[in-house]
């Protein structure tokens, strides 16, 4: 059954989609199955072969959808919106700048794409009465609507963050830790499940005892620098504090310093490493906002009722543990077409940007790797905005043209052969630091 809801009462909206192979295409076409008001109509990606068996696998037609290798041949005057899904910033710049040419809506999926162009797609939306929307259903979108609802409600929040892809689930008797569906020893962990008195020595410890894991990933730093771009909010250190943290505790790891938890200011937006015994809830790489309370009796009785709070009864932490990808995304089509959404314009308070990891020679060549999209050779780091600092994924496909030394930022004018579209829009939001270009 297809429940009524205002919002879905219009004619139909026609879709592009693009990386429409992808993990998240798949997950996007599957819903556009039960939302007949959106209907996808134009589907982009080189794997012709994969997307007919997606195709297939879903029970779409084929012959009733345009499929395209790329999108040189899209006809916008057919679409009403496009959601940019390749994680390329090449391919997604380009795209989203053609659709917003031409009168289209974007919904961007790709976070790399937002992170080197988005203060200029977003200000090109604005001067074409388009919107530009990051997607319901990932992370970022996920979380600037949680502030949103958080701030309307009159709470004050004083972080904001969200889970690691994939949590740390311990077995305390084995004293191993799974992973992602890879188990590694931490026997450590199982007497480190309580906070204890001194919540910063046990997430020290609790760091040292799955030092061996992977656990940071430039994915995580990319969302929250979209996060940043459009709340304010602001990195505690450049490369993120990620706890290893239990639900229940956030509220009191995310205390100031001067309450026992990591925080040295107020406003900042974070990542952790959720940690759960086998068999409990996961919070499934969901969001969250940590609030401070005021009315003492109102926080105790909704401690009382299973929400969390901190020990000492300072803070507390709000938090949706769910992101749906393209389950979702149809709420960021829906207010791109009807003029909704949370989603303030970005400006350039942070840049996601790349730290070398040691000494690089000239002529060194980028390429962007792996699930997680990342760069060998240089870490990614969130800084304060600062014109001529390159952008993480601006590397993508370039070379060094001069040495750059180990710890130094990688900057734009270190870069040969990076691709002029995303450079072009990247100009747009260093003009912006300096004041002059987009708007506030």
């Amino acid at each position: 059954m297809i429940h009524p809801h205002p919002a879905r009462a219009h004619v139909p909206v026609r879709i592009a989609l693009t990386g429409a192979n992808g993990g998240y295409g798949r997950t996007l076409l599957a819903q556009l199955r039960r939302t007949p008001e959106l209907v996808p109509a134009v589907l982009v990606d080189p794997d012709a072969a994969g997307l007919d068996r997606t195709l297939a696998e879903l029970g779409l037609d084929r012959d009733r959808l345009t499929v395209l290798p790329d999108a040189a041949g899209v006809a916008w005057a057919d679409v009403d919106v496009l959601v940019e899904a390749t994680g390329r910033i090449d391919v997604g710049t380009a795209c989203a700048a053609a659709a917003l040419d031409h009168g289209v809506h974007v919904v961007m999926v790709s976070k790399e794409v937002d992170t080197v162009a988005g203060i200029a797609l977003a200000e090109r939306a604005r001067a074409a009465g388009r919107a530009y929307l990051p997607a319901d259903g990932d992370q970022p979108a996920n979380l600037i609507r949680l502030v949103d609802w958080v701030s309307a409600t009159g709470l004050e929040i004083v972080a904001i963050g969200k889970a690691g892809e994939y949590d740390l689930v311990l077995d305390p008797v084995a004293g191993t830790v799974e992973q992602n569906g890879s188990v590694f020893p931490a026997p450590a962990l199982a007497g480190l499940l309580d906070l204890g008195p001194d919540v910063r020595a046990t997430l020290a410890a609790r760091a040292d005892a799955v030092a061996a894991l992977k656990r940071s990933a430039a994915a995580d730093l990319c969302e929250m620098t979209v996060v940043a771009t459009r709340t304010g909010a602001v990195p505690d250190r450049e490369d993120l504090h990620y706890p290893v943290a239990r639900i229940a505790e956030l509220a009191d790891v995310y205390a100031a310093r001067e309450h026992g938890g990591v925080r040295s200011r107020d406003g900042v937006v974070d990542v952790f490493s959720a940690l759960r015994l086998p068999g409990e809830a996961s919070v499934a790489g969901g969001v969250f906002a940590v609030v401070r309370t005021d009315d003492p009796v109102t926080w105790e009785m909704l401690r009382g009722k299973g929400h969390v709070v901190s020990r000492d009864g300072r803070y507390a932490c709000l938090y949706w543990p769910y992101h749906a990808m393209g389950a979702e995304t149809p709420l960021t089509i829906h207010a791109a077409v009807d003029g909704a959404g949370p989603a303030p314009q970005p400006r350039p308070t942070t840049v996601l940007a790349a730290r070398t990891a040691g000494d690089l020679d000239p002529g060194t060549e980028f390429t962007v790797a792996g699930h997680h999209h990342e760069i060998a050779g240089v870490a990614p780091v969130m800084v304060a905005a600062e014109p001529g600092v390159a952008p993480y994924y601006l590397l993508a496909g370039a070379r060094l043209n001069r040495a750059v030394g180990a710890g130094e930022l990688v900057r734009v004018g270190d870069l040969d052969g990076a691709d002029p579209g995303a450079l072009a829009a990247h100009r747009v939001a260093e003009a912006a630091m300096t004041g002059a270009g987009v708007p506030a």
